[in-house]
Parts: C-alpha cells; structure tokens; sequence
C-alpha cells in the first residue's frame, strides 16, 4: 500500500473507530461486536507502524499511555472551578431558593437537578475540536496537568464529533469516576498482586489519575460524566443550562442520564428524595443532587462569591452512619495552637471505608452530645467524606464509661492555654512542638513554599532532636545536621538543602500562604499578593484598607490584621527575609516585558522545581502553560528533555536555557524579548 492510500485508509479507520466509541461509551448503544471493533483496531495499529509519518496524537490508537512522567505540572484553570455550598435539608434548600428568587428580583426560579456524583473533578480542554489539555480542580483556579493520563479514558473524545459549527475553545468540566463492578474486580486484580486495596471507588478513580505511569491510568476502568462548560468560544449560543446539556453528547461528550428540569424547588426536593431512594440500584456513587439555576443570565446577575456560585447548591443526601465504640479521646494540637479532641474508634466499614479516628471538634460539642470514653455511638462521613460522632447510646452504658476532660496545660508542652470562642489554645506559639511541626510543614507544603522532600517524618525528627526552634531555622540547615539523622544519606540530605535553597524566589501570594494567617487560603493569598506590591505594605494595610478588596469579608480582614499586629509573627517574617527569601516585588510584575509571556518548561531544572519556576512567572504577569503550541513565547529547556523541544524547533518557538530563565527574571532582557 503507498503512503496516498495509506492516509485515505487511516482516515477511514479513525472515523470508524471514534463513532463506534461513541456509540459505545457515550450512547451505550453498540453496533459491532467486540471482534469486529479490535480487528478495525488493529488494522490501524499495522498501518501507523508502516507509516509512522502519518501518526497523530489524537488517533484512537494513542491511549495505551505514554512514558512515566518525572511530575505533574501546575495549570491555570480557563474559568474558576468553584466549589457549592452544601444543603443538608429540604429547608435549607428552600432557603437557598428564596436567596436566589430575592437576588434576581422575581417570583419563580427555573432549575436543573443533576447527581451529585462522587469522583474527580477535572477540566477538558479542546480547540478546535481536539484534545489539547486536562487538569485535576486543585484549589479551583489551578490543577495538576493529567492530559496523558485523561486521554487514555474512552470515554473522552480525542476529537469532538462535528454538529454544526465546533468552537474554537471549549473547556468542560467533568466528573472522572470508577464503577462499583469495575471497582470490585480492580481491587480482585490489586489482591491477586498482593498490592494494596483502594477503600472505595473514589479513591481509586483519584489514585487512577495521579499515576505518573499513564500506561496504568489506561489500565483501570475508568469513566467521565460532563456537566458544565468553562470556557467557550465561537460557535452557537446557549441560553440555559439545559440546553448545554444536551449539546454535549452531540459533540461526543458523555452527561449523566438522571437529569430533571424544575420549575418550583419543590420538584428538586421531589427528585432528591427520588434519586435517594435509587441511590443503591446505580453503579457508581452519588451522595447527592446539584440544584442549578437553568438560566444563564440569570446565572451571570447571581455571580459567585470566593469559593462558591450564588446560583446552585449541593443537596446531600442522608450520610450512611456505622455503630462502633469510642475507645479512648485524646487532644491533637493544631497550627493555630488550638486543642482538638478526636475519638479513637474500634474500627468500623461506614460507606466503604474503615474509620478508626473522628474528630470531636471541642467541649461544648462533647458535651452537648454527653459522649464519654467506651460509649458505643454512631459515627458518619460527613457528606460521605469526612468521619463524626452523631450519637450516643446511651441505654448501652454499663457504668465503665468515663468522662472526658480538657487538659488544664497544653498537652504536648505544657504550656497555658487561652479560652478562643469555644476552643482551647496553647499560648505558646511556634515554642509548643506540636504547633512548630505543623507550621513548618504548612510553609513547606507544595502550595506554600514547595519545599520538595521535607515530609512530615523528617519535619517531626528535626523538631523533637531541637535542630529547628523556628521556621527561620530551615534555612540554617547544614548537610551534617541532617546526616546525623537516622535514616539520612548524604545524598537525600543535598537534596533536601537544594530544595530549601530554591525556596528563597518565591511569589508575594506563596510567601504570604505559608505564613499561615488563619482564613487566607491560597486563592486569598493570590487575592492579597495582587492588592499589595510587598509584604511590608500588607503588614502596614489597615482593617478598613482590606475590607475594601473585593473577596476579602470583614473576618479575612481581621485575621490579616491580627496576624500582623502579633510581634512573633513580625520577627519571623524578617528572620525569614533576613535569612535571604526573596520574594517578588509588585514593581516586577508592572514593569516587566515578561508580562503577558507564556513560557513551557520541559527537562529536569536543577534552580528551581517546576512549581517554582511556574510560580515565578506568573509573579511578574506571565503564564505558564503545560504544551507548546504557536502562542507559545519561551521554552525552557532543562536536563534530560522530551517531546516539547521537538515541537518547539518544529513551530519555531524561541528556546532557552534554565541560566537564561533566571536572566529574564532578573530583568536581563532587551525590549524585544532578546537575550542580551
């Protein structure tokens, strides 16, 4: 065969191909059998290994995976991934009606009702109706860069089928999920292996999909349910929901059948209690049902508050609840200082998953519901996730139980303890051990100062041998301190040095997260970062100054300014800067030519981890994306690189050194965007 009709054959292949997929994932409707399907497979296999010219990444052929990455790339979202405020009861959703009826002005709010499913959000990009990009949700505006790991899902159209006119940028949001029976055989298949068992099908689904390996991503039976557009551009216009809920499947798209139009809130709360009753009969898990406005415009007027849309909400489902026994309450103290009881459990399967620990928040919550040490209770997953005490049996009691009290000292120093609204706080900051372990692992968490290496085993071994008293004191580390260690080489010792050392450039916004102020998450801290050029002139804004930000309420405000207001804290903000952090100054980001540049980063970097570098570029106004294409203004080679700098030289992106990275920052470039 010669390579024209070659081409002509392989077209014919892949068209086959991704219609009977579609007919198979999406439609579940199949026309040919499964022998039938795999030898139109493998005719294409033969032909793109005859004529590896006329390979593509988008061929139905490309979702066996691809070589294990080195990591996941930090992404920017198209649109924010929020996340819904939660409704446990039918009035409390009525609640949520009349919010929404009283914001729009009107007497009547039109709905649509969808399952709430239980997996793993991530985004979808196509343009021109082909795959480009996938990313996990993250913290909602960035994700984790899964792309080769979402392609080898079947379900997921590589190229969209053509129904009209196809966008030129469509990003979806989906649910990446794992049946119950593909679940039950996964885990068949992990025992068989004698390789441990994933709790649930959630788990496994988010386990699937964080595999650096997507060859074993292609391998576990994984699904997707679409049910919202990002991004969008060119094409037809949508006015409702509704009717982009069915123009996905059209485009080969998957969305979940159980859908209801309403057009009172009482037909909600009628298919919830509807679809709670179907809930067992599914093959996935659903704890349940997302109420949404229907009209768009309407949508828009709602807009959306920091973390959550004004115009839908999560009605949940009654938690499945499990009977066990509180063995023992100790207290955990937390970051902030404040003293948590949590009940030890005899160990109990509640939802698929065996909880041994629930938290008991603080006194007045065990006293309110009288529980005491051998009390047989009833313990749930709080929206099917996280484990509480609800109940207490009391006709159980044998007269062995024993009353819990809170320590008169903090329990891991001794130290006195403050009465903060219904919580207990030890006085005595960063020099309790328990609140120095957890902030410095906070400040060397990934979203923070991304300090790669330093776990909480090594952070607890360096607190209790009293090598750290400070999180300053990171910085002061010396390879034989670490070698002292039990368990340290002098090689994850340099390592763990180089990664400290390239925490110094860093971001206002991941300097200002892993400080740790209460309430300022990462999205606020970026919020923060955007508002004041240095951390010196958020030190001095006043509480009026905040309140003025748009996200910042009266209670983020307040905590800035009591965080600043505190003396320890103003002293270790200078040790730390002291000890040479140095963090991007507002002027950059005005000044800078960078502004606006996308940059790839490809290789090993051996300044910076790749979140870092990512970081970096987005502190002076540019953006980092995860593939090379024409818009593409820089990439950054490193060592050991791949496919990236191929595509580079092939569009003609310009391509430069992890040296030359660090000179752009530095401002060492010309007007035009030339290395001088």
């Amino acid at each position: 065969m010669n390579p024209s009709k070659a081409k002509e054959r392989i077209t014919q292949l892949r068209e086959e191909i991704r219609r009977y997929n579609y007919l198979y994932y999406v439609k579940s409707q199949p026309e040919i059998s499964d022998a039938a399907y795999d030898n139109l497979m493998r005719e294409l296999v033969e032909l793109e290994k005859q004529f590896p010219e006329l390979l593509s990444a988008d061929s139905p052929t490309q979702r066996v995976g691809a070589p294990p990455a080195q990591e996941f790339q930090t992404v920017e979202h198209t649109a924010p991934m929020l996340s819904l405020d939660s409704c446990l009861t039918a009035e409390e959703i009525a609640a949520f009606d009349k919010r929404v009826k009283k914001l729009l002005g009107a007497d009547n709010a039109e709905y649509v009702v969808e399952p709430k499913l239980d997996g793993l959000s991530v985004e979808v990009i196509y343009e021109n109706g082909r795959f480009v990009r996938g990313a996990t949700r993250g913290d909602g505006y960035q994700g984790e860069d899964v792309s080769l790991n979402l392609k080898t899902i079947k379900s997921i159209p590589l190229v969209l089928r053509k129904k009209g006119v196809l966008p030129r940028l469509l990003a979806v949001r989906g649910e990446v999920m794992m049946s119950l029976q593909g679940f039950e055989k996964l885990n068949q298949q992990l025992a068989q292996n004698n390789k441990p068992l994933f709790a649930n099908p959630r788990n496994a689904a988010s386990g699937s999909m964080r595999q650096l390996d997507s060859s074993i991503t292609a391998s576990r039976p994984l699904d997707i349910f679409f049910y919202d557009i990002l991004a969008y551009e060119g094409g037809a216009e949508f006015k409702t929901h509704w009717e982009i809920l069915h123009a996905l499947p059209e485009w080969g798209l998957k969305v979940n059948p159980q859908l209801e139009k309403c057009q009172q809130i009482e037909q909600a709360i009628a298919f919830h209690h509807q679809l709670e009753k179907e809930r067992d009969t599914l093959d996935y898990e659903i704890d349940g049902v997302v109420v949404k406005l229907n009209n768009l415009a309407a949508r828009e007027k709602l807009g959306a508050k920091s973390r959550s849309p004004r115009w839908a909400a999560a009605y949940k489902f009654a938690p499945r609840q499990g009977e066990t026994i509180v063995e023992d309450i100790i207290v955990q103290v937390g970051r902030t200082g404040a003293l948590t009881p949590v009940a030890r459990l005899r160990p109990v399967e509640v939802g698929g998953v065996t909880i041994s620990r629930a938290t008991l928040h603080n006194i007045d919550y065990i006293n309110n519901l009288g529980v005491k040490i051998g009390d047989r209770v009833k313990v749930e997953r709080a929206g099917d996730v996280i484990p509480a005490v609800v109940e207490v049996d009391k006709k159980e009691r044998s007269g062995a139980q024993r009353d819990f009290k809170m320590p008169d000292t903090c329990p891991v120093c001794g130290s006195g303890l403050t009465k903060d609204g219904a919580y207990l706080k030890c006085d005595a900051g960063i020099s309790c051990p328990a609140q120095l372990k957890e902030s410095i692992k906070h400040y060397a968490s990934k979203q923070a100062m991304d300090i790669d290496g330093l776990g909480s085993k090594i952070v607890n071994k360096l607190v209790d041998e009293k090598i750290i008293r400070s999180v300053a004191d990171l910085y002061a580390l010396t390879k034989e301190q670490l070698i002292s260690l039990e368990g340290f080489a002098e090689k994850s010792a340099q390592n763990i040095l180089q990664a400290i050392a390239a925490s110094k450039q860093c971001s206002l916004s991941r300097f200002i997260y892993a400080l740790g102020i209460k309430n300022v998450g990462r999205h606020l801290a970026d919020v923060l970062a955007r508002q004041f050029d240095s951390i010196g002139h958020l030190e001095a804004a006043t509480l009026d100054g905040l309140l003025q930000i748009k996200e910042v309420g009266p209670e983020v405000a307040q905590s800035v300014v009591d965080f600043f207001a505190n003396q320890r804290n103003r002293d270790l903000i200078q040790a730390l800067l002291q000890q040479g952090i140095n963090v991007a100054r507002e002027e950059i980001q005005t000044q800078s030519v960078l502004k606006g540049k996308r940059f790839v980063f490809t290789g090993a970097l051996t300044k910076f981890s790749r979140s870092q570098a990512q970081s970096l570029v987005e502190s002076i106004g540019g953006r980092a994306t995860s593939s090379v294409s024409q818009t593409t203004d820089y990439v950054v080679a490193g060592e050991n690189v791949g496919s990236k700098l191929t595509e580079a030289q092939r569009l003609g992106v310009k391509v430069i050194s992890e040296d030359e990275f660090f000179n752009l920052l530095q401002g060492d470039i010309s007007p035009k965007g030339d290395i001088s």
